[in-house]
C-alpha cells in the first residue's frame, strides 16, 4: 500500500540468515523465527545461529517497539507478530528476552564451574518456564534448546 517497511538483518538469531520486517506506518513488527510464542527460541547452531545472537535480535526488536506506556490498557502500541503464536507486544517480548537471558546465564554460570552436558540437562535450568514454553516431545524439545545454548556457548560447532 505504498507504506515504508524496514528489513534489518539479524545475524546468528535463530539462523544466520534471520530478519525483523518493521511495517513503520502499521507500527508492526514481523519477528519471524526470532520470537516464538508457543517455545523456546529454535537456535540453530549448524546453520549460524545462536544464544548471543538471539538476545541481540530481540534487544533490537524492542528498540524499534513503543511500549504503551503511561496507558497500558490503551491499543496505541507495536504489535508483533511472533513466528508462531498469538500476536504479542512490547511486554510478551520483554518477558521472552528476559527468559533467554537468564537461561543463558544460568547455564553459562554452570559451563564456568565445569558442569558437564549432563550436568546442566540435569539441572533443568529452564525449569521456571517449562509449562509455558517447553516440550518434551517434537520437533523443538527443551532438551534440544539447552544443548543448543550449551553448544553455541562453548562455540562448539559439533
Amino acid at each position: 500500500n505504498g507504506d515504508g517497511i524496514q528489513a534489518i538483518h539479524q545475524p546468528a538469531a535463530h539462523s544466520d540468515a534471520d530478519s525483523i520486517v518493521f511495517f513503520r506506518r502499521a507500527d508492526v513488527i514481523s519477528a519471524g523465527d526470532i520470537f516464538d510464542m508457543n517455545r523456546f527460541p529454535v537456535i540453530d547452531v549448524e546453520n549460524g545461529g545462536s544464544i548471543q545472537g538471539e538476545l541481540d535480535a530481540l534487544n533490537r526488536m524492542l528498540e524499534l517497539a513503543i511500549p504503551p506506556v503511561p496507558l497500558v490498557w490503551v491499543d496505541a502500541r507495536t504489535l508483533i507478530v511472533p513466528g508462531h503464536g498469538r500476536v504479542a507486544d512490547h511486554a510478551d517480548l520483554t518477558e521472552y528476552r528476559d527468559m533467554v537471558t537468564i537461561v543463558r546465564d544460568r547455564v553459562q554460570d554452570m559451563l564456568k564451574r565445569v558442569f558437564t552436558r549432563a550436568q546442566i540437562q540435569a539441572a533443568r535450568p529452564t525449569f521456571d518456564w517449562d509449562a509455558r514454553y517447553g516440550a518434551e516431545t517434537g520437533e523443538w524439545t527443551t532438551a534440544m534448546f539447552v544443548d543448543a545454548v550449551i553448544t553455541s556457548l562453548q562455540g562448539d560447532a559439533r
